[in-house]
């Protein structure tokens, strides 16, 4: 099940786009205006006009996701029914244990340790199916992944709403410590392949991809258990900026396609070893790979400039000054570097292949210690997000 990257761009041949729109996409596009017109009036008190500002363009942004990639208008209305559904369980925090769907499915720990075992689970299924030449298999995987990103996002949503049920002064969006980030990560990591997933017609890759969610689970319960990280704290004063609810999912977008470019470069590397056997197996085309790595490298830059963009405006607000050479700066600057030769050796030079994949690998490593090192080893402006 694949397809070659010159049939991808003709999928993406945005002639005629509007034309090609059924009356059931625009429907669909109704139904979720009104959504978000009900979530703009009934969460007023909370929002400010920053906030209404986001609902709308994050509306706008995702009836065209879901323009373009039909399985997501399924998993928003199935992710939005559930989601309203836990919040109407809550007359108060205490319902978290004391009612059975939240405190077995859709309470925030909950959804979140669902999410934390259908993602391994996914990883396993994935390989099975490439090993056994599955498509079955493969499938189920597809199905654990879909499953494994609604509960991640359900329960961050839902987290949302716990911490306002402590107290609205406490109340705010969970994208503001390691513990929420790494789920934002994994499920927006999860997304992002499954969309690419869709658009290549292949699910060989599924199970490298899986791995580094996997890792990133793995972390995620140790910071969990450990630490007992999942408790919903205060915000600090640095993190009380409207700035901080776009510059962390759009530099998390980019983290996630970062990740998937070098897993893909990993399987790449495997491939080259065995090229007619992995072929065999189901493994996509060299080609294939080569152009999903550059895709989601572009895609990853282009949010990681925009994130970088935003965290300077935001620095500016709240130190004084847009530039300040901070470790997490210096080290964002170096990743943004990286890619940047990435592309720029690409366009100019037609690189292509092995070294290509090493380095999305190496753009990785890097990247990853630009966001979790930095807090760990260095210290400066940013050091509230250390461990």
């Amino acid at each position: 099940m694949s397809t070659t990257p010159e049939n991808v761009m003709e999928q993406f041949d945005e002639r005629g786009f509007l034309r090609r729109l059924s009356w059931f996409d625009w429907a669909w596009a109704a139904a979720f205006l009104v959504g978000t017109i009900y979530a703009s009036v009934h969460f007023s008190q909370w929002m400010d006009r920053y906030e209404q500002g986001i609902l709308y363009l994050s509306y706008i942004s995702l009836v065209w996701v879901g323009w373009v990639w039909k399985p997501a208008r399924a998993f928003s209305v199935v992710v939005t029914a559930l989601t309203l559904f836990a919040l109407f369980q809550y007359p108060n925090l205490e319902a978290a244990e004391s009612n059975f769907f939240l405190n077995y499915l859709l309470a925030s720990q909950s959804a979140i340790m669902w999410m934390c075992a259908l993602f391994p689970a996914a990883t396993v299924v994935y390989f099975a199916g490439l090993l056994a030449r599955s498509e079955f298999t493969e499938k189920v995987g597809s199905a654990l992944t879909w499953a494994a990103s609604g509960a991640g996002l359900i329960g961050l949503l839902v987290r949302w709403w716990e911490s306002y049920l402590i107290s609205p002064d406490v109340g705010r969006i969970p994208v503001t410590n390691l513990y929420e980030v790494f789920v934002l990560f994994a499920f927006t990591t999860g997304l992002i392949y499954l969309y690419y997933e869709h658009r290549y017609r292949t699910r060989a890759l599924g199970g490298f991809v899986g791995l580094i969610i996997t890792a990133s689970i793995g972390f995620l319960l140790w910071y969990h258990f450990d630490r007992q990280a999942y408790e919903i704290d205060p915000l600090i004063p640095a993190l009380q900026s409207w700035w901080m609810k776009i510059h962390v999912p759009t530099n998390f977008v980019a983290y996630g396609a970062f990740a998937i470019a070098a897993m893909v470069g990993l399987a790449y590397l495997v491939q080259a070893r065995n090229p007619e056997g992995w072929t065999r197996r189901g493994l996509p085309s060299a080609e294939t790979m080569d152009d999903i790595m550059y895709r989601t490298i572009a895609l990853g830059f282009a949010f990681f400039t925009i994130a970088t963009i935003l965290g300077a405006l935001w620095a500016a607000e709240a130190w004084g000054g847009y530039w300040s050479w901070d470790p997490k700066e210096t080290w964002s600057l170096i990743t943004w570097l990286i890619y940047a030769g990435w592309l720029h050796l690409r366009f100019t030079k037609g690189w292509r292949g092995a070294p290509m994949a090493w380095w999305a690998i190496v753009g990785l490593l890097v990247t990853t210690f630009t966001f979790l090192g930095v807090n760990i080893f260095l210290s400066g402006l940013h050091s509230y997000g250390e461990l």
